[in-house]
């Protein structure tokens, strides 16, 4: 099965808002963070936000005040609440999980196919 399932992307106009949610399989043990990446026109993918097992988060400055992300650990399921959107967050949003691969105790990365963000002025 799909490692991890997106959901809640969509266009919407500047100040509004959206939820992307992640639910991740059930064949994924030892999940350590989980968050959202994105990929815009003409940059750099980018970490946008990030949830540890511990509820330690971590956010791109652009996003800070703006987006909030929160992890329900019985369901092994992120959600990213995206606030006062702006143009400048238009892109595919990605999933990502990370699991602490035993023996080697080094990071394996699961990715989401990607959700479109389009934010219009």
């Amino acid at each position: 099965q799909v490692p991890l399932v997106e959901s809640g992307g969509g266009l919407v106009q500047a100040g509004g808002s959206l939820r992307l949610s992640c639910a991740a399989s059930e064949n994924i043990f030892g999940i350590y963070t989980m968050g959202w990446y994105r990929r815009a026109p003409g940059s750099e993918r980018e970490l946008v936000a990030r949830i540890r097992s511990d509820s330690v988060t971590t956010y791109l400055d652009s996003v800070e005040g703006r987006f909030t992300i929160s992890r329900d650990n019985a369901e092994n399921t992120v959600h990213l609440q995206m606030n006062n959107l702006k143009p400048e967050d238009t892109a595919v949003y990605y999933c990502n999980v990370q699991t602490i691969t035993p023996i080697t105790r080094g990071l394996r990365d699961y990715w989401g196919q990607g959700t479109q963000v389009t934010v219009s002025s």
